[in-house]
């Protein structure tokens, strides 16, 4: 096990590859992403490839998942909403995978054999920005120059909107931080938190006699935090697609902001 917990996010490259001195080498966070990907789209496609009218487990979960996902849309954007259906569930599939994925380094796992892609703020940024490029792009072709009444609270008399739209505007640029900085703090702290209480289980048995004992404290802690973490990980993909729903329902509905 590695004594510093910050090197489970190194980037390791796995075959380097490069255009007019740009790096595009393929390293360990790319392949996960691609097993994630994949094992997404494999999965789903297993499970409604003989759909049956009683559903078996697979099926079972993958349309719990649909409704899920669908239910999350209308309770925050309406029906409307339904039509970034497809980004949505993909932004919390992926997300999910990607963050369950992670818990393989905290078990089999020397060397680059598992890694937590959301650690990178590349990453989660990334995904933000997508959300948010839709957003702007949808929200202006739909309702033209009325987008911009995003800014302009409803009901507030005129002279505090010289207040008010600062704020807004600040706030709407904000976003794509705090979404990317939420997903990428929360599966941070969380493996470096295990690594180091499962760093203290090695250093104490390594030490013998008493203190060999006392490791079954972080022992303790190793088995709760691992507990915590799964729930984090589908937390965050959660809160990551509930945020998108609300920030997207702001191209359907922006006088209702």
């Amino acid at each position: 096990m590695a004594s510093n917990p910050i090197d489970q996010f190194q980037l390791q490259t796995i075959a380097e590859f490069s255009v007019g001195g740009l790096d595009l080498s393929f390293t360990n966070s790319s392949y996960y992403m691609l097993v994630a990907a994949g094992l997404t789209i494999g999965l789903l496609a297993m499970a409604m490839s003989r759909p049956a009218l009683v559903p078996g487990r697979m099926q079972s979960v993958a349309e719990l998942t649909y409704e899920f996902v669908a239910g999350m849309i209308r309770s925050t954007a309406g029906t409307d909403g339904l039509r970034f259906f497809p980004l949505v569930f993909t932004l919390f599939a992926f997300i999910l995978m990607a963050n369950m994925l992670s818990m393989m380094h905290y078990f089999p796992s020397p060397g680059w054999y598992g890694f937590t892609i959301m650690s990178h703020i590349i990453i989660t940024f990334a995904l933000s920005m997508i959300v948010m490029s839709v957003l702007v792009i949808y929200g202006i072709w739909k309702n033209g120059m009325k987008f911009f009444s995003l800014f302009f609270p409803a009901g507030v008399p005129w002279p505090l909107y010289f207040l008010l739209t600062p704020i807004e505007i600040i706030s709407f640029l904000s976003r794509p931080v705090t979404l990317s900085m939420r997903l990428f703090a929360n599966m941070l702290a969380g493996g470096i938190l295990l690594k180091v209480f499962a760093g203290f289980v090695v250093m104490m048995g390594a030490a013998g006699g008493l203190i060999a004992v006392g490791a079954i404290a972080p022992m303790v802690m190793v088995v709760a935090l691992t507990g915590l973490k799964f729930l984090i990980a589908f937390l965050q993909a959660y809160v990551f697609a509930v945020l998108t729903c609300i920030y997207l329902s702001d191209a359907l509905h922006p006088g209702h902001h």
